[in-house]
């Protein structure tokens, strides 16, 4: 039996979707828009002029694409926030990256967790985007183990076209994505 990549997956949806929701063509099947990465740094630059660097560089190896800073909305005094601080980093990949990714972070960094039972169900929202929060970037292949002084979190972002929760949860289990499983509670 030959290994389906996250995209032929994603093409296969519709047949396996069509009869649930009704679908009148492949169109109206749900697809990957992008992925997004998001790292939340607060004020460690003032601490640390090099760690978004650090974390940046990290970022691009583990997804293939350049991170780009984000700097604070507005002034908050009482944060010692000044607008346009670098506050955070982030990521977005589209198109190949995107599934490359993707299929790495199901096969590969999500079994690496550290007792990992699986995705909250809770963690799709009502417009079909599914969000985790990963506590240790090291999960990742790419990390070198000598970089292991300064493990960050990530918060991943998967943005489709389902329109509902219900869409989306039954469009991310056909790609793979390793749910828990629903525990029958006895009376």
């Amino acid at each position: 039996m030959k290994h389906l990549t996250v995209k032929e997956k994603e093409i296969e949806t519709y047949e396996k979707m069509k009869n649930v929701f009704h679908y009148k063509n492949s169109m109206a099947a749900p697809k990957l828009r992008k992925i997004v990465l998001n790292v939340g740094t607060g004020t460690l630059i003032k601490k640390d002029k090099n760690k978004n660097d650090a974390i940046a560089d990290r970022l691009a190896k583990i997804t293939g694409q350049k991170a780009a800073l984000r700097g604070a909305k507005k002034s908050i005094a009482s944060f010692k926030v000044r607008q346009g601080d670098p506050i955070g980093i982030i990521v977005t990949l589209r198109g190949g990256r995107m599934y490359a990714f993707l299929e790495k972070l199901i096969n590969v960094a999500l079994p690496r967790t550290k007792d990992f039972r699986g995705i909250s169900r809770g963690a799709v929202d009502n417009i079909g985007n599914l969000t985790l929060g990963i506590k240790e970037h090291t999960i990742f292949p790419e990390t070198a183990d000598e970089d292991i002084k300064d493990v960050f979190g990530l918060s991943i972002t998967l943005v489709s076209t389902a329109k509902t929760q219900k869409e989306g949860l039954a469009f991310y289990e056909l790609l793979g994505m390793p749910f828990k499983k629903e525990e029958i509670k006895k009376k």
